[in-house]
């Protein structure tokens, strides 16, 4: 009878007590932080991946063209810390001086590092309630205070929640736009106001799908030089294809990039790699590929909509290059499941204010319609 208790007692407690073993050398901070979970990178066949907004139509060939060029014996050489070439490319692409623009490994580490040099103050951060869900983990990281502001019945932002009142005022605000995961975009002059109103905090824009909004204006890029307190982060990963070699960047007043590069120097000098710097500089070279491809999306993402919506969907207004959508009657965790089933991966927050909603990816044509005919045999309507 004792080693059958035995037994029972290391089945129902050596897990615990292995976790405790591995755990016991962590920091306070890492017990207590709440990771970010990426969207999934399954290894399933003729999977059609519409889960994590990778653009379906590849990087520029002038991009892959440099990344082998660049593949040889000065890998075993430093890249350049400081990015010039990149710098300065960006810089004539945006009509901006060099020294308002800082790169980084993926926006990711940009925003990281704009966390802890620009955001952090002793009053809290101010961000929507539905949002990149990075931005949390990022504060439990660096120990920030932050307020979640909540969007409107329609999943909108509303630039008056963030301007101060009296005392009531933000440490420093951020947000996407479009937002992740709605898609939603504030117009430009809502940012400006929001910028306007809060002329001693740091106002970041997160605009890693702003090249699919439908207007060439969008961007907050061309506020930066009347709002110091401006910054609009962008990402290679999405409009130019080159999710897998992890570039970012940002613009902004001089001051506000000075700090992001102090903060890069005392973390990583070298954050983007030869390669990534030769495929970057050639996919800001290339702007014909650059425009065709946005604009494929916003065709096939104006397409997808209507189907969608033809099938019953609720489908917000987007301007990235996925839709966020629910189905009146059917549970999304469930639609989700059914589709995965069909080899069919998208997007399932489970918050409880997008709970029922799904973040499909605009792939290309044949992805579309693969996603369509599964929801036809999903729904019984083929």
């Amino acid at each position: 009878m004792k080693l059958c208790d035995d037994i029972i007692i290391d089945y129902l407690f050596t897990p615990y007590l292995r976790s405790f073993r591995m755990s016991r050398y962590w920091s306070a901070v890492t017990h207590g932080l709440t990771p970010y979970v990426p969207g999934e990178q399954p290894a399933l066949d003729n999977l059609v991946k519409l889960n994590t907004n990778e653009n379906p139509y590849g990087p520029s060939p002038r991009a892959l063209a440099a990344i082998r060029a660049a593949t040889g014996d000065s890998l075993r050489l430093y890249p350049d810390p400081d990015a010039r070439a990149l710098r300065s490319a960006l810089a004539a692409r945006y009509k901006v001086d060099p020294a308002q623009v800082f790169v980084g490994n993926g926006s990711d580490e940009v925003l990281a590092l704009a966390f802890i040099g620009l955001l952090k103050h002793e009053r809290p951060l101010w961000m929507p309630d539905v949002t990149y869900s990075f931005y949390p983990v990022y504060c439990g990281l660096f120990g920030i205070e932050y307020r979640q502001i909540p969007l409107d019945d329609d999943f909108a932002l509303r630039p008056e929640d963030y301007f101060p009142r009296g005392e009531d005022r933000a440490g420093a605000i951020i947000f996407p736009n479009p937002n992740a995961p709605t898609g939603r975009l504030l117009p430009r002059a809502d940012v400006e106001r929001i910028a306007a109103a809060n002329p001693e905090a740091v106002v970041l824009v997160d605009e890693a799908y702003i090249d699919f909004a439908d207007q060439d204006d969008a961007s907050a890029i061309a506020l930066v030089d009347r709002y110091p307190n401006l910054l609009a982060v962008h990402t290679f990963s999405k409009s130019r294809a080159l999710a897998g070699l992890r570039i970012g960047f940002a613009i902004g007043h001089p001051d506000l990039i000075a700090g992001l590069e102090r903060v890069k120097n005392s973390f990583n000098s070298y954050p983007l790699d030869r390669l990534a710097l030769a495929g970057a500089l050639a996919a800001v070279e290339d702007e014909p590929w650059f425009q065709t491809s946005r604009r494929k999306v916003i065709a096939t993402r104006t397409v997808l909509t209507a189907q969608l919506q033809a099938f019953g969907f609720d489908v917000l207004p987007s301007a990235a290059n996925f839709v966020f959508a629910r189905l009146p009657g059917f549970d999304a965790a469930e639609l989700a499941a059914a589709l995965r089933q069909r080899a069919i991966i998208v997007r399932h927050f489970k918050a409880p204010r997008t709970a029922q909603y799904l973040r499909i990816t605009v792939g290309d044509d044949n992805q579309c319609a693969a996603l369509l005919d599964a929801l036809r045999d999903i729904l019984g309507t083929g």
